[in-house]
């Protein structure tokens, strides 16, 4: 993989982790709510943290896309929560501009920006070399 910019690196690093860290300050909370939301915020911390370490290891793409998948599936729930309701969940039109959750939408966003310019990075890099 070709090296990538240390801000690029880092931007993704942080944008991935405060997503992981507003799921995991919010997962208990998210658990009384009904358990499996409370698992899945768990899950996303835990994959945030796996996917900061990946991508700051920069061996492969590997970390920025498990940060992707993580980082999208949480905006994705986020909006559904808020609109059309989870499994067992009614929605919560009035939520939209909770702080965390505001902070949570703005990191993924980020992330997700950062993590399309990698790969426009690495297509425009495969294309030079190819010729």
């Amino acid at each position: 993989m070709r090296s990538l910019p240390k801000m690029v690196v880092w931007l993704g690093i942080l944008t991935i982790l405060v997503t992981g860290i507003v799921h995991f300050i919010d997962a208990p909370d998210s658990m009384s709510d009904v358990a499996y939301k409370g698992i899945l915020f768990y899950a996303n911390g835990i994959g945030a943290l796996v996917a900061a370490w990946g991508i700051f290891r920069n061996k492969s793409m590997w970390g920025w896309h498990l940060g992707a998948l993580v980082a999208g599936l949480a905006f994705v729930g986020y909006i559904a929560s808020r609109t059309i309701g989870l499994p067992l969940l009614p929605p919560e039109p009035d939520a939209w501009l909770e702080p965390m959750g505001v902070i949570s939408l703005v990191a993924e966003a980020g992330f997700l920006a950062v993590y399309g310019w990698v790969l426009v990075q690495g297509r425009q890099s495969l294309t030079t070399v190819s010729g």
